[in-house]
């Protein structure tokens, strides 16, 4: 009898809870993981917030493993939507003192793993494991010699070991072959590639890639090999930035020499959350390729990052490159037995329903308005006065629409004094019941995670089956910490009305004295609220994307003086995307 009540409650909280249970077929980014609290003690002073960036994933043995810095450990994951944290202190055999990973590099070698955190120092241990998941780990060697910071192992495919490195706003990227037993350096280190900021307009140092106070960083490589094709991937100009890109040079050999492509190869400078530089690039299990990097916040303490995860690939020419449009938008995960969709996007085709829609809530902390919940940017937010149970807030879709989705994006504040680091599992949990109503007066129970206990800072939840619905309600039941803050309560679905017109007029004109950059503009549309523009320097190739929200114009700073640009916009509500315009040649 007492099974049959167990079995009977469950489905119970199955249907009340719109059939969340089943597995998950999309993410969204930021992804959401439990990022730890600026675990660095020097940094405490700066206030407490979450942060981690420069994140690796490898797939070894057909599980993903992301490392990334400063976290006290690492993931697993079988399916890049449940990443499993394992608590690991990387710290030197012979000294209980502080260390760890910071920018971490991760290699495999044969059927061995290995992690090495950034330094300057002699000192710092590589580790080794064959059994990650395990959590079981040794010395490879007990000082690194060479060093390096913002470091990669690159293992060929004619079994030689590489490291590349550099981080730094004076000096190149650096590569070098180790001796793959020893570790031991091979020669001397050769100088990779720097910057060309002059040339490339997407280097320049700045939110208005201006370059006023500091010249622009070069780090965090990484290396890809692609059909005889050699890809180093590195990190540029500053993380603390919107336009924090990942940028890509290609070679025949894996020192070198390289040629740049002309456009960043990760790059998403608008939308939500901002930013895609300091990653790496790895393969699924269909052999499909994908591009995680840094995301910046940078409210808190200019180091306020998180991590997203896109597309990635190569074309018929051998360009590299990676899709980011609608990069924090549901998207599909590898599937078994799915092969790529190359160009295509894995976009569900949600979008998102509740953008600066009306919102109510139970109260305000002073400054912290409601509506910064649904005004598309993580940097700012909704607080309650406090975090206490029963704190809510409300958003109402315009009208009836099919919600497949909901994102809730938590933002810190007044976190506690004693939130730093990596919090125990059992002490870092959300709670919360989300409800949806057609007329918001009829309430019924959408998702029900009233006793999780996990950290979910960027919880998102997939439906099995849509639901119709005019209102959503997200009420708190408990928070980790601090107030119940709110940076995205983000609706994603179908809105059942007509497609956004076309866009009309548009126009680039690219400066004469600087042809890096160019001011776009166009005629707005009347039932769209947000514009993609899409730039390449082939016709075929408009592999970069900017979301643009609430404007008709927007001054771009990124191109390559030396080359013709090609562009196209189109435009964006919550029924869908209308026609992308035709493509225009701009010299």
């Amino acid at each position: 009898m007492k099974i049959k009540n167990i079995l009977f409650a469950f489905i119970i909280v199955h249907l009340l809870t719109g059939n969340v249970f089943a597995q998950q077929k999309t993410y969204c980014n930021p992804i959401n993981i439990d990022y730890g609290y600026t675990p660095i003690p020097n940094f405490a002073e700066w206030g407490h917030h979450r942060a981690t960036a420069d994140p690796v994933i490898v797939n070894y043995k057909g599980d993903f493993y992301m490392f990334s810095t400063n976290q006290w450990g690492y993931w697993w994951s079988s399916d890049m939507l449940h990443w499993n944290f394992i608590s690991k202190r990387f710290l030197r055999p012979w000294n209980a003192g502080y260390d760890e990973l910071c920018a971490p590099a991760v290699g495999i070698i044969g059927d061995t793993m290995i992690v090495f955190g950034s330094t300057y120092t002699s000192n710092f241990t590589v580790w080794m494991s064959t059994n990650p998941k395990a959590n079981e780990w040794k010395p490879l060697v007990d000082s690194f010699a060479i060093g390096g910071w913002d470091p990669d192992f690159f293992t060929d495919t004619d079994g030689k070991l590489y490291m590349y490195n550099g981080s730094s706003n004076r000096y190149p990227l650096y590569g070098i072959e180790l001796n793959r037993k020893t570790l031991q350096p091979i020669g001397t280190r050769k100088e990779m590639y720097f910057l060309e900021d002059w040339r490339y307009g997407w280097q320049r140092f700045g939110e208005n890639y201006d370059n006023t106070f500091l010249d622009p960083f070069i780090e965090g490589s990484w290396m890809a090999k692609h059909n005889g094709k050699y890809y180093l991937q590195y990190g540029a100009p500053g993380t603390e930035f919107s336009g924090y890109a990942d940028g890509v040079v290609v070679g025949d050999n894996p020192l070198g020499p390289f040629t740049p492509q002309s456009d960043p190869l990760s790059f998403k400078p608008g939308g939500f959350v901002r930013g895609a530089g300091h990653g790496s690039t790895f393969q699924d299990n269909q052999q499909n390729w994908w591009h995680v990097s840094t995301m910046t916040i940078a409210v808190k303490n200019n180091f306020e990052r998180r991590i997203g995860i896109w597309p990635a690939g190569f074309d018929k020419d051998d360009v590299m490159w990676c899709n980011t449009a609608f990069g924090d938008y549901p998207h599909y995960l590898p599937s078994p037995g799915v092969e790529s969709p190359g160009l295509r996007s894995y976009l569900t085709g949600w979008m998102l329903l509740n953008y600066k829609k009306p919102v109510e809530v139970s109260s305000t902390l002073w400054g912290y308005h409601s509506n910064n919940a649904v005004d598309e940017n993580i940097k700012t937010y909704w607080s309650a006065g406090t975090g206490n149970k029963g704190e809510w807030i409300q958003t109402d879709l315009g009208n009836i629409s099919s919600v497949n989705a909901v994102q809730i994006n938590y933002a810190d504040h007044d976190v506690a004094a004693d939130h730093l680091g990596k919090i125990n599992s059992g002490e870092q949990y959300h709670q919360y019941i989300l409800y949806y109503s057609p007329d918001g007066k009829k309430w019924k129970v959408l998702v029900d995670k009233s006793n999780n206990r996990t950290d979910i800072p960027h919880e998102y939840v997939e439906l099995e089956k849509p639901v119709q619905a005019r209102f959503l309600k997200l009420m708190n039941i408990h928070m980790p910490t601090g107030k119940f803050a709110i940076s995205g309560f983000r609706v994603f679905g179908k809105g059942g009305r007509a497609l956004p017109d076309m866009v009309q007029n548009f126009i680039v004109l690219r400066t004469e004295k600087d042809k890096r950059s160019a001011w776009i503009k166009w005629r707005p549309v009347d039932n769209a609220f947000a514009y993609n523009i899409y730039l390449g320097t082939a016709k075929d190739k408009l592999y970069n994307c900017i979301m643009v929200y609430d404007a008709n114009e927007y001054w771009l700073k990124t191109m390559d003086l030396k080359k013709p640009y090609y562009f196209a916009i189109e435009a964006i509500n919550e029924n869908g995307v209308s026609a992308r315009t035709k493509i225009i040649k701009v010299e």
